[in-house]
């Protein structure tokens, strides 16, 4: 073999590993695509997903779809060869993973923080459904998560109300942080919190704050509930994390607690945070979830007004978009088009999509 002949060799083999470590190189981007779509006012498990307890209830065969979107979690590893096949998809998405993610976090950071929101969401969601209904609801300071390992593990609960900590009654988040960071170290602090909704028992316990990150606490996170006039729930797996469930929670919600089927025996679906006075806000993934729903059969898509202009630019088939700004326009959208699937309903238009992102 001649020098020239092995200089060439080595060339090609060299060039193969870079093509190789280009393709292969995990690269700093984050992938969407549809994913599925739950029907809030079915079952899972065999339960109902909406629970109800102190008032009476109306189930019907329509349907009311929550929609989720695939997203690669912080950690994955995602090389050319597979952003290129999402970025040909016409159903998926590429974002930088600066555009998704904070810089620092981790998959179990995410999971928690989303696990968060999708608490605060359900019962902002169920805030908005009563006010709707008629009924008053008074903001509560509760537990939104507990973090495994931490001195509040085994003792509070996911929603407990906090009534008192430290002997403060408690008003605001700022209340517990105090009770717990004032205390002495290695001293309990006694906890007295409602368990079980309206009608639930009162539960003290005490618990001996760590030191994490410089300062003391017990592993909680504090978010805002609500104190309703019964007991309403929405059992959903905790692998589903976000707060982009809460308008279709508030409208499953609303059906489940009035006569008659919302849907008309139809097939509606839809995104949107939503706060407890019922605004709608904006999510991620619009173009994906609308992909989903189409897929799943939705006649009626239900789209915040900031997510207008994605929304404008999706594959949503013969699936009417609505645009809703609020969940009581949702509802004035969805009855008007069951009387008549023709009607002129709030609807995403140029002007509307500019208008947003102003």
């Amino acid at each position: 073999m001649t020098q020239r002949t092995t200089a060439g060799l080595v060339a090609v083999l060299l060039l193969g590993a870079l093509v190789a470590w280009t393709v292969f190189k995990p690269l700093p981007y984050v992938t969407y695509e549809p994913g599925t779509t739950i029907d809030v006012l079915g079952k899972t498990d065999g339960k109902e997903i909406i629970q109800v307890s102190g008032h009476k209830v109306y189930r019907d065969a329509g349907q009311l779809r929550m929609t989720t979107v695939l997203v690669s979690t912080p950690n994955a590893r995602l090389d050319l060869f597979t952003l290129m096949s999402d970025w040909f998809n016409p159903n998926d998405a590429i974002y930088p993973r600066s555009a998704v993610y904070a810089p620092e976090v981790d998959e179990e950071e995410n999971t928690e923080q989303g696990q968060v929101e999708m608490v605060t969401s359900q019962d902002a969601a169920a805030a908005a459904a009563l006010r709707e209904l008629g009924y008053e609801v008074n903001p509560v300071i509760e537990v939104a998560a507990v973090q495994d390992g931490t001195p509040a593990a085994g003792k509070l609960k996911v929603r407990d109300v906090l009534l008192k900590v430290g002997g403060i009654p408690i008003e605001t988040a700022e209340d517990v942080s105090k009770a717990v960071t004032d205390a002495a170290e290695g001293q309990a602090v006694e906890f007295v919190v409602r368990r079980g909704g309206k009608g639930g028992k009162v539960v003290r316990t005490s618990i001996t704050p760590t030191t994490i990150d410089g300062a003391q606490r017990v592993g909680i996170r504090i978010g805002t509930g609500f104190q309703m006039p019964f007991n309403v729930s929405v059992n959903i797996s905790d692998n589903i994390g976000g707060p982009s469930a809460g308008l279709m929670f508030s409208l499953a919600i609303y059906d489940t607690l009035t006569p008659g089927s919302l849907t008309g025996g139809n097939a509606v679906a839809g995104t949107g945070t939503i706060d407890e006075q019922g605004k709608v806000g904006p999510i991620g993934g619009i173009q994906q979830k609308i992909v989903g729903a189409r897929d799943d059969g939705a006649q009626l898509f239900m789209v915040p007004p900031d997510n207008c202009e994605d929304a404008l630019h999706s594959n949503n088939g013969s699936m009417r978009l609505v645009k809703a700004v609020t969940m009581h326009a949702a509802v004035q959208a969805i009855e008007k088009w069951v009387k008549n699937p023709d009607a002129t309903l709030p609807a995403c238009t140029d002007d509307t999509a500019q208008e947003a992102t102003r």
